[in-house]
């Protein structure tokens, strides 16, 4: 890169966002076996509803909050104020993935994975296409308004939207933007592992992110097994909780990815689905990468795929069976 540029899109709000590291963040990893979150995916996609790990990830947060409300808060000066509802919002890549954007399903608690996959991929699919509005009128008015004046207007617009609870019809902003927790993907760009800051406009406590899925070695019954392993990463506001809210939200979110399919509907008796056959049509259709799930007609399972990024085994254990007697 030669000569001088000005900073634009994210990089803009980020210098607007952030100065010298001092706000109270916590940050936490965890690792799963993703086979029961493979096999989920999988009879969705043979139904007709393609879903991403990213997807049951915020289904997993939300399930979380809806357990735990003392985590589904606001916070207005030194007052602890509850979320009437459990919203989830999702970063989601624009203009060809140089942009960042995102889609707030309100009310994620109350619905399926399914439904929330559908949310996602049509108002994603408004913001890519430029026919959004609010989303058209809030990036007009980041790309005219000068620098020192979009920090103050971002604290500005973040103190009532978040902390007075109000509309910014002036700037395209709703109350609440960033609803109770966020979730964003880092695998679909082939990317194991990462961290996010949390900025002070967001107005919420958590932020998760989803790395890709890799075969590793875990330890299954006193033996090491070969299994597809996702790793989840966690930022948390410290204001907002603290080790015990933390312990408590960990073990509904560790039950529902556990094993997905309890928590959720048999997506086979569910209406309404579009046929899905290819994975270029299931990526379309769940408006994110669905790298390492064939569909159960397709040939190769167990075999390495590469679909935009590294490679990784698509290789599911089996159902897991009840133990027979001398076992």
């Amino acid at each position: 890169m030669t000569g001088v540029a000005k900073l634009g899109g994210w990089r803009k709000i980020a210098g607007a966002m952030w100065g010298p590291p001092d706000d109270p963040q916590v940050y936490g990893i965890l690792d799963f076996d993703a086979s029961p979150l493979l096999r989920l995916i999988e009879r969705g996609r043979a139904a007709g509803y393609p879903v991403t790990p990213t997807h049951l990830v915020g289904r997993a947060v939300a399930h979380a909050l809806h357990e735990v409300p003392d985590f589904n808060v606001r916070i207005r000066g030194s007052k602890v104020i509850p979320r009437e509802t459990v919203d989830v919002f999702f970063i989601a890549a624009v203009e060809g993935g140089k942009e960042l954007s995102g889609v707030k399903v309100e009310r994620a608690d109350d619905k399926s994975v399914f439904e929330v996959a559908r949310e996602l991929r049509e108002r994603a699919g408004h913001m890519k296409r430029g026919d959004d509005k609010e989303f058209a009128k809030t990036k007009r008015n980041i790309a005219r308004m000068p620098r020192r004046f979009l920090r103050p207007s971002m604290r500005f617009s973040s103190w009532l939207t978040n902390s007075r609870n109000r509309d910014v019809k002036s700037l395209g902003v709703t109350k609440q933007p960033f609803g109770s927790a966020m979730i964003t993907s880092i695998g679909m760009f082939g990317i194991p592992q990462g961290f996010a800051p949390l900025a002070r406009f967001y107005g919420m406590p958590l932020l998760v992110l989803v790395g890709e899925i890799m075969d590793k070695p875990m330890a299954v019954d006193g033996q090491v097994v070969i299994r597809p392993v996702i790793s989840l990463t966690a930022t948390i506001d410290h204001r907002y909780a603290d080790g015990w809210h933390i312990s408590q939200l960990i073990k509904p979110f560790r039950a529902y990815l556990t094993d997905p399919a309890p928590f959720e509907p048999d997506p086979a008796a569910l209406e309404g689905a579009a046929p899905v056959g290819s994975d270029a049509e299931a990526r379309s259709e769940a408006g994110e990468r669905v790298a390492g799930v064939p569909h159960p007609d397709e040939p190769g399972r167990g075999d390495t795929l590469v679909d935009g990024g590294p490679a990784f085994s698509t290789r599911l254990p089996a159902e897991p069976t009840a133990p027979t007697l001398g076992q």
